[in-house]
């Protein structure tokens, strides 16, 4: 229950809008230990997730931890954020060794984490959401007001006022929820912020601000853990790296501005380049149209928008968040509605909704995986066959072990890891996850295969396995449109480029025929060069 106005005392911190995002603690010094683990040992059944992991992180750092999927990020992430108990070695926080029996205990210690997979609750607000767990109260009410005037400033300070504190969570796109997630981390009195893979669904300008936002609170002496798989942020926002490779740390406190970045990859992965892409086919091997998408629009979304894949070809479309990328594609799926334009397949103009496009042999993976492509609960193989689960189905009985054959093949094709498709899906590591997504529509008769993001959040040796993945269905005529924030993933991966800005198709070019900065020049600053030839 909330009062219908706050007291005065609320007035004052209106009006230090302008001070330091979170107030540094008094008893912090810049450049002490104030994170230390030693042998840490964490495992669950089958799995030894962390085995003997050494790290240390000073106040006022930026310190960046490196690994593929699988290496152990995610599962010392939920110890030091108290989900997990290790079963051996030590926590030293602030110089005493300590534990954290739940995630309030982590939080009123000074630990905050903002997760990659966001933990928002979509029915609150955003101000609700923020200070979730430790809301304003007095006598037994809360103090929605003083909320939202708390909010209002956070948001402010991260460069996203725009956001009405009291709007609900559920209607914001995947960018603005990162922002609120943010914002409730930022809402504790943290001494250590832990982020991971928190430019993942940010823009390009966006990633700009946080870093400022970084550096903000390094410089009050708050100690940061940062977790990219991009290692060109690494360079440019950290100090240190730690790397984990299969549960061990391989390399501590390397300095993350002059370390090779050879070195970096290769401990690991043992490979030595970070982006490897299949070679494009030297001859013009695409078939006919595939997919033709003429006049497609959604108010406030895009607009007018025509393309065409064909098959064997792959498409990649380059743009900001926020410029329309990702609802076109759910529009051509048939997962949103278009007000005008029509999508075609094989030369048929497909009916709206989503089974229409299943049966004309279209499949998608799209950005949110946890959200909309995958049933946590469910395992590998129930996930992996969930396309095409009328093929196991018979006199209202399923053939599991058929499912499960299936699955294991996919899985053998795709590296999974683990390789128990017994396992539920939630257990597997993001990169891990996407595989899955991918999978389901290796199983035969998808034409075309939309991808949102394919490697959002995925290390760099899965990310190459995906590359191959994608060339190879390419190879046996599968037609992919692809989404990607990442310019050179777009470029390095697609045959022809299709650059969007604001919700309209800018640019249109053959891959090899663009590079990075004209890209970068047609989705932010006004493109001087659109219109200009490639």
């Amino acid at each position: 229950m909330a009062l219908p106005e706050d007291d005065p005392a609320t007035a004052s911190a209106e009006a230090v809008a302008e001070a330091p995002l979170v107030e540094a603690p008094a008893d912090t010094v810049a450049g002490e230990v104030v994170l230390r683990l030693t042998d840490l040992v964490k495992t669950f059944p089958g799995v030894r997730a962390l085995d003997g992991v050494q790290l240390e992180v000073r106040a006022g750092e930026v310190h960046c931890l490196l690994g593929q999927n699988g290496a152990g990020k995610s599962t010392l992430i939920k110890v030091l954020a108290g989900v997990h108990q290790p079963d051996s070695g030590q926590v030293e926080w602030r110089g005493e060794p300590a534990t954290f029996a739940n995630p309030q205990a982590a939080m009123k210690a000074g630990i905050a984490t903002i997760y990659q997979e966001l933990d928002l609750v979509e029915d609150l607000s955003v101000a609700e959401n923020a200070f979730l767990g430790h809301e304003y109260r007095s006598f037994g009410f809360v103090r929605r007001g003083r909320m939202a005037r708390h909010t209002r400033q956070i948001l402010s300070r991260l460069g996203h006022g725009e956001i009405p504190p009291g709007r609900m969570v559920r209607s914001l796109p995947a960018a603005g929820k990162q922002i609120v997630s943010m914002a409730r981390a930022l809402s504790h009195e943290a001494r250590l912020i832990i982020m991971d893979e928190p430019s993942a669904v940010l823009a390009h300008d966006e990633v700009g601000n946080l870093f400022r936002i970084i550096r903000e609170l390094t410089a009050q002496g708050i100690a940061v853990i940062y977790i990219s798989h991009r290692l060109e942020e690494i360079r440019e926002i950290g100090d240190r790296v730690t790397v984990l490779k299969d549960g061990r740390t391989t390399a501590a406190n390397l300095p993350a501005r002059d370390t090779p970045t050879r070195d970096l990859v290769s401990r690991m992965t043992g490979r030595t380049i970070e982006y490897v892409f299949p070679d494009r086919p030297t001859d013009d091997s695409a078939g006919a149209d595939l997919l033709q998408v003429e006049g497609l629009t959604r108010t406030g979304e895009f607009a007018d928008v025509s393309l065409n894949v064909r098959a064997g070809e792959i498409v990649g479309i380059a743009g900001l968040v926020g410029s329309g990328r990702s609802e076109l594609l759910e529009t051509i799926y048939g997962a949103r509605l278009p007000e005008a334009g029509t999508v075609q397949m094989d030369g048929k103009v497909l009916r709206p909704g989503v089974g229409a496009a299943v049966r004309a042999g279209m499949g998608m993976a799209p950005e949110e995986r946890k959200s909309q492509a995958l049933l946590l609960g469910e395992p590998i193989y129930r996930n992996v066959t969930l396309a095409t689960f009328g093929r196991y189905a018979r006199l209202g009985f399923t053939n599991a072990a058929k499912e499960r054959a299936e699955a294991d093949r996919i899985a053998e094709t795709l590296e999974l890891r683990p390789r128990d498709v017994d396992r539920p899906v939630r257990t597997l590591s993001g990169g891990n996850q996407q595989k899955v997504v991918v999978g389901r529509w290796l199983l035969g008769g998808t034409k075309l295969l939309l991808l949102d993001e394919p490697t959002r959040g995925v290390d760099v040796g899965a990310r190459a396995e995906l590359y191959q993945v994608i060339r190879a269905l390419a190879a046996q005529g599968v037609g992919v449109l692809l989404v990607s924030s990442e310019v050179p993933e777009v470029l390095g991966l697609a045959d022809r480029v299709l650059v969007m800005r604001e919700g309209r198709v800018v640019r249109e070019a053959a891959a090899g025929e663009l590079d990075e900065n004209t890209v970068l020049d047609l989705v932010m600053a006004g493109s001087l060069m659109e219109g200009a030839p490639a």
